[in-house]
């Protein structure tokens, strides 16, 4: 089984309440993912922790070192836990630099240390599809939905992403 590289970067599904500060603040591990992680067998993977912002904070060198991260590793699927806001912006940039992987983002508009269910589907949903799926280019996996990342958005509005399908 070919192992799949999981880059952790932030963003809301890996925040966690800070008592001390009084607010929520996105984690520089990989308490969350692990959790989710324990009910997958025979999966073999790599977690790298990289960024550890929200990604409205995110910057353009910020995914300029996840495309470091990602040639750097032999892995053809790789997984990718992102901030809601702007995994648009970073599954375009992605497309632009890298040709030769098959790319998933996911990540939740909860935190897994409020309600672990929704970040739970979407990083399942993923990898289910890196699982059954060999192919190339920047996919995205929100709320029931899996697709090539031009034909998925989040409706700000409603609070979910959807297709334009």
């Amino acid at each position: 089984m070919e192992e799949i590289l999981i880059i952790n970067t932030g963003g809301t599904f890996n925040k966690r309440y800070n008592p001390i500060k009084g607010e929520l603040e996105v984690s520089k591990d990989s308490i969350s993912v692990e959790k989710i992680l324990k009910n997958f067998f025979n999966l073999e993977y790599k977690i790298l922790n990289i960024i550890h912002k929200d990604s409205l904070d995110m910057l353009e060198g910020d995914r300029e070192e996840i495309v470091r991260v990602i040639h750097k590793h032999s892995s053809h699927k790789v997984l990718i836990i992102h901030g809601t806001d702007t995994m648009g912006k970073t599954a375009s940039y992605l497309h632009s630099r890298i040709k030769d992987k098959f790319i998933v983002l996911t990540g939740a508009m909860v935190p897994f240390s409020i309600d672990p269910l929704e970040a739970n589907s979407n990083f399942s949903m993923a990898i289910g599809y890196l699982l059954n799926e060999r192919k190339e280019g920047v996919f995205i996996s929100m709320h029931g939905l899996v697709s090539f990342y031009k034909n998925i958005f989040k409706d700000r509005d409603l609070g979910v992403f959807r297709t334009n399908l």
